[in-house]
């Protein structure tokens, strides 16, 4: 039996955006999803994860989730046993992208959460297909099912993260990092960059794919994940980067 798997979805997502991988992994192993992060800080995010889930788990993090992923991949070590990174960033947020942030802020608290959604995830942040407006319209929903103080809080927790990547660097715990080949919030060489700075990592790059991989290609990214969960643990693993065919 693989040990337990801990999803946790980004910005102002819930189950809904690990869907398809809930539905194949869990014929596997135990499935757990995180809430919706509401902490005030990535640490009291990560805290509330903790209480919550097994004693020893593989951990996936989507977006904000792989921030909060890095954070109890450093704080909680012993209990991780295995670490995928999608589509995320282990760098603090720029002054601009911070200040940006802010004016979706003011039209959230404003009643305007809908447009601050629409200019935070934009339908071009989905590769270009059938599904994009599906989808893009899926997480439109969610976030507005979460509501203005969850998008508030995230906001905050995005602006003041801190820089992550001397984890990365001192971990030794085997990684998957995925991608989306079409991502432009947070590109494929961020991913390169953090899998570069991890000696027991692998970028693996999402075709057909932008900001949610798990949505737009969940084919690749449950195959992907299925091979992860196989990986020894014990096992070092050279960083590599994989496309996807």
């Amino acid at each position: 039996m693989l040990e337990p798997l801990v999803l946790i979805p980004g910005m102002m997502s819930d189950s809904r955006g690990f869907l398809p991988q809930i539905v194949e992994l869990s014929w596997e192993t135990s499935v757990h999803v995180a809430p919706p992060l509401t902490g005030e800080t990535i640490e009291e995010m990560g805290d509330a994860i903790l209480a919550r889930a097994p004693q020893r788990f593989a951990l996936c993090g989507h977006g904000l989730g792989g921030m909060v992923a890095m954070d109890l991949l450093n704080r909680a070590p012993e209990r991780v046993t295995r670490l995928a990174l999608m589509d995320t960033n282990c760098q603090s947020e720029l002054p601009q992208v911070a200040a940006a942030r802010e004016k979706r802020i003011v039209a959230a608290r404003a009643g305007r959460l809908a447009e601050a959604m629409q200019n935070e995830l934009r339908p071009e942040h989905i590769a270009d297909g059938d599904q994009r407006e599906a989808i893009w319209q899926m997480m439109q929903d969610m976030a507005l099912d979460l509501g203005v103080e969850t998008f508030i809080r995230q906001s905050r927790v995005l602006q003041k993260r801190p820089d992550q990547q001397g984890i990365l660097r001192k971990s030794r715990t085997p990684t998957l990092i995925l991608c989306g080949e079409a991502d432009t919030l947070f590109p494929v060489r961020r991913h390169e960059f953090m899998a570069h700075l991890m000696p027991n990592a692998k970028l693996e790059v999402v075709p057909g794919a932008g900001h949610l991989p798990a949505l737009e290609n969940p084919n690749a990214v449950s195959a992907s994940l299925r091979n992860w969960l196989s990986w020894p643990i014990s096992a070092g693993r050279a960083s590599s980067t994989t496309n996807w065919t």
